[in-house]
């Protein structure tokens, strides 16, 4: 009898035990509840939870539904129009194109040293002008005139000029090796054409060479094939011409001056007899002159690696800066100005984003 009751009593005491507890948790809940930062945490992501776009829709009344639908076949229209107001864009483009040509003619002359500016052309009033008449001045005190005179009229347009852009832009500059380098000083020119009326839309960059010992060709070209259409499989991701595919060109190396192959030797042995040879074999190197060999892109809807795709893109927006940057505002990257432009630009950016991230803190 006596075990019976301390059972008993043991049974009562876990009961109370949980009603305790029990009563403990819903009273912390309570307090929890009345918290009025809890409360509007809750229902921020209660909001959030039920305004989301895709949810929101499915809520809607069919008919309502069917409205949208056409609003997205109007959307489509739209998209279908803005590919015919690029294609007008691509045109202008080469329209404007040949009035610039004369101009960059002119460039080209005063490079190469072809032609000399006259005092009109060449007069310039640039924002340092006093720094720069000091620096003259006591160029002047330190070295005879006439000397300096004559160094001056030795020296031929403006030597290493595209040469220094490649150096001076970051894009440019991961690509060129010190191979490359003595062969990037005998370039003379870079030119954007751009595709004929009615020829589906494209741009080649013309690489001009002067004369030197490492290849033949004069011109290497590299063409880039675009897309102004929206995708039939998502209409709405159009937001312009795209490239789509590159070409590039044959470089015709003299013998023993190919930099983008490099020549190594390999151990091979003979299974039956067990003799060891050294063979030589040619492997890819690295070299800006790759970008004349780039990846094709399949036409058979065979999609490429990650590796390939990444480098594709590169090259891509490499085509892109030369067409948009480097060949119209060529003297800027050469003296710098430009580039820092681009990179107050990207600050400028940077900040409003910054902004942005304040503001939606607050």
């Amino acid at each position: 009898m006596a075990d019976n009751s301390k059972a008993e009593d043991t049974a009562s005491d876990s009961v109370d035990a949980a009603k305790n507890a029990s009563d403990k948790k819903e009273k912390l809940a309570d307090q929890v509840m009345q918290n009025p930062q809890v409360l509007a945490a809750l229902q921020e992501r209660l909001d959030n939870t039920a305004l989301t776009p895709s949810s929101y829709i499915e809520t809607l009344p069919k008919a309502v539904k069917r409205r949208i639908d056409a609003l997205k076949q109007l959307q489509v229209k739209c998209a279908h129009i803005e590919a015919k107001f690029y294609e007008e864009v691509h045109d202008l483009e080469r329209k404007y194109a040949a009035l610039y040509q004369p101009l960059f003619d002119k460039r080209r002359e005063f490079i190469n040293g072809e032609a000399e500016p006259t005092d009109a052309e060449s007069e310039w009033h640039s924002e340092n002008e006093e720094e720069e008449k000091l620096a003259g001045d006591l160029k002047n005190a330190v070295v005879i005139e006439e000397k300096a005179e004559a160094e001056e009229t030795n020296v031929k347009g403006i030597p290493d000029f595209w040469f220094t852009i490649f150096r001076n832009v970051d894009m440019l500059s991961e690509l060129v090796q010190e191979y490359d380098e003595p062969i990037l000083k005998h370039l003379q020119d870079i030119k954007v054409k751009f595709s004929e009326p009615g020829q589906p839309m494209s741009f080649s960059l013309e690489f001009h060479f002067g004369p030197n010992d490492y290849f033949s060709n004069t011109v290497l070209t590299k063409t880039y094939k675009m897309k102004s259409e929206p995708d039939k499989t998502d209409p709405f991701s159009f937001e312009g011409p795209e490239i789509v595919d590159c070409e590039g060109c044959t470089i015709d190396w003299k013998k023993g001056k190919n930099v983008t192959v490099k020549t190594i030797k390999k151990k091979q042995k003979h299974k039956g007899r067990g003799t060891v040879r050294t063979i030589t074999k040619q492997v890819p190197n690295d070299s800006f002159f790759n970008f004349f060999n780039p990846i094709k892109v399949s036409g058979d809807g065979e999609s490429l690696d990650e590796d390939s795709e990444f480098t594709l893109a590169a090259d891509f927006e490499i085509g892109h800066f030369f067409r948009e940057r480097i060949v119209p505002r060529a003297v800027l990257y050469f003296t710098g100005e430009a580039i820092e432009d681009d990179d107050n630009f990207e600050e400028g950016e940077e900040g409003e984003e910054e902004v942005r991230c304040i503001l939606h803190l607050l």
